[in-house]
């Protein structure tokens, strides 16, 4: 006869594997920059539930890697970069987010140079984006991407993380660019710059823009040396 210990023992290891029934996955948000507009890093969903419809990149979470390394191992495989920005975000654990079954994903976002990513595409076609322009994504990746939209948002005022998104040679045209882009805002642009040049962490290499049809702009450079010398944990920037 079972003993009510020997019962309860039972029924808590089919409870326990029946929690190993739930899968854990990676999403990336890779942000870019090009032109005037912040762009998205995006791949043709190939589940037939949501055919013709865009999603982040991302994957499962092996049994032997931390959560970190699959998402570096996911920009790695996709942008064939390795040293990128990146932070994680949130988790997203929807029951019915995936079709396949209980899937939670850990979001992250990395911020890349468009100019230096070399994309590695399989069978479906890999696209740069318009954030702004995007509406209707597969799983719930659209709410996954405005969460690390606002995130990046929040960060870029306190930060110099924007700087991962330019060349290292920069006008303040372009700096400026950049931040209306993320922020969605247009910017006075006297404030801008004067705000920009107060905190002198912007190295004026004496060079000036070269073929291109206006007139030709200083180039700058952010100073991370002297950011880090000053220990300054932020940037405190307010327009």
């Amino acid at each position: 006869m079972m003993s009510m210990y020997t019962k309860n023992i039972n029924t808590h290891l089919v409870e326990i594997k029946s929690y190993f029934k739930v899968a854990i996955s990676v999403d990336c948000v890779i942000f870019g920059f090009n032109g005037n507009e912040l762009k998205v890093l995006l791949i043709e969903s190939d589940l037939k539930e949501y055919k013709g419809k865009w999603s982040l990149l991302g994957d499962i979470v092996r049994p032997d890697e931390e959560l970190d390394e699959a998402a570096y191992r996911v920009l790695k495989a996709r942008t064939g970069l390795d040293d990128l920005y990146m932070e994680q975000v949130q988790t997203f654990g929807a029951i019915n987010r995936h079709p396949a079954g209980r899937v939670i994903t850990v979001a992250y976002y990395s911020l890349v140079n468009i100019e230096h990513v070399e994309l590695k595409k399989h069978n479906n076609d890999l696209h740069w984006h318009s954030v702004k322009d995007l509406q209707n994504m597969a799983f719930d990746h659209k709410q996954i991407l405005d969460t690390c939209h606002e995130r990046l948002k929040q960060q870029v005022m306190v930060q110099p993380i924007g700087f991962n998104l330019l060349p290292k040679k920069f006008s303040l045209r372009e700096l400026q660019n950049l931040y209306e882009a993320i922020l969605d805002v247009e910017l006075d642009r006297r404030n801008f710059r004067k705000k920009f040049l107060s905190m002198d962490l912007l190295m004026d290499l004496n060079e000036e823009e070269e073929d291109v049809p206006h007139r030709p702009a200083k180039l700058y450079k952010f100073n991370f040396d002297k950011y880090d010398q000053r220990k300054k944990r932020y940037l405190g920037i307010g327009f």
